[in-house]
Formats: structure tokens, sequence, C-alpha cells
């Protein structure tokens, strides 16, 4: 598998294209974040392919890669696991969900400041290695760090009452798990181009005839 400035922009391109394709079903003001997230997931997929083009040299001196790879670390590091407990339990309305949600979310309220905290005091540094990139950074508490972000980022829609919002937390437990075992020294820049492209599933919420596929398998609310 390979991946390029123009993988990345592709698919920050499909994924903009996604999120506008949701925000036509008119959601509810609480279902806005949700509808989002393959927007985000794009915007950070457009940083990495300016990284791609700056690691490489390319016409790109006005930017620079410091900036560019602390932009992307604050969506992979900081964003996600407090955006995602949240975007989901908007959705919620069965009360011990949102309850177990929240605790999700707390886990991620706390992965998220320690990192951003380890964020500033060490840089990620971003290094072209094959035709991956590697994203480098050092802090204590690692394994600590990973379980609670895990918890947050894939848990939380796990424990959605709604089939297609679980079926986002199989996919990106699914993809964190392909990114760890083949790809474990790119697993930053993997996981997320993956958790990306699968983030397209959020418009199964939003599309009455797409959810009723897999009202059987998924038992949607």
């Amino acid at each position: 598998m390979c991946f390029s400035a123009t993988a990345s922009f592709t698919s920050a391109a499909l994924l903009a294209c996604a999120s506008a394709l949701a925000l036509t079903a008119k959601p509810a003001r609480s279902a806005l974040p949700y509808a989002l997230i393959p927007l985000l997931f794009g915007i950070q997929q457009l940083l990495e392919g300016l990284i791609w083009l700056k690691l490489k040299d390319h016409a790109l001196s006005c930017l620079a890669q410091g900036a560019l790879t602390q932009g992307y670390s604050l969506f992979s590091q900081v964003f996600w696991p407090a955006f995602v407990p949240l975007a989901v339990g908007l959705l919620e309305t069965v009360a011990w969900r949102r309850w177990a949600i929240m605790a999700c979310g707390l886990a991620g309220l706390v992965v998220s400041m320690y990192l951003l905290a380890a964020l500033l005091q060490v840089p990620v540094t971003a290094q072209l290695q094959g035709s991956h990139i590697v994203y480098s950074f050092n802090h204590s508490h690692a394994m600590t760090a990973s379980l609670l972000y895990l918890l947050a980022s894939c848990a939380s829609p796990l424990l959605s009452s709604h089939g297609s919002v679980r079926l986002f937390g199989v996919a990106a437990v699914v993809t964190a798990a392909i990114a760890y075992l083949i790809f474990q020294l790119w697993f930053i820049s993997v996981w997320c181009y993956l958790a990306g492209l699968m983030s397209g599933i959020v418009l199964l919420h939003f599309f009455p005839r797409a959810k009723a596929l897999f009202k059987g398998t998924w038992r949607i609310a």
C-alpha cells in the first residue's frame, strides 16, 4: 500500500463531499458534529498532503514544516479523542448509553489534555520513510494514553443505540488493528488515513434508505 500527497488531497476532497452530502439531509443541530466528521478528517488529510509536499521539497517555502506537523498532530493526538464521544453522545437518546458515552468522553478529554501538554513540551517531528510518513514523539505513559485514546475514539461509537454509528465504531477498531499489525512504524499516518476514508460511514446515519440495509444486523434505533 502506498500513500502520497495525491492520495491525501484526493481523500480530503472526497471527505469534504461526504460531509456536504450529509448536510443536504438537513440534520438536527445535535447531529451536526457527527455530520462534520468526514470534513474534519478531510482537513487533517489536507494538512498531511502539504506535509508530503514539504518533505519532498516542493514549492511551499512559506509554510513551515513544523507548523504543518503540529497542526496535523493536534488533530490526530488531541482533537479526535475529545470530539468523537461528543459527536456520538449528542446523537444518543438512551440514558444509560449516553452516560457510558460521556464516561468515554471524560477519558478522551483527559488523554487529549495530556497529549496536548506533551506536544507543547516536545513537538512532533515528521519524516519520510519509504512510501509513508513517520511521526515521532516522546512522552511517558504511552500505553495508558493509547488505551484511553482507543476507549474514547472507538468504544464510544460502539456504545451507540444507532446501528450505523456502531458500524463506524467497528470501522475504527478494524482500521486501528490493520494499521498496528501491518504498518506499526507508520501507525499514526496510516490509521488516520484509513479511518478518514471509513468516516464516510457517517452518511448512513442521515439517509434512512441506507440505514434500512443494516436494520436487521445492527438493530438501528
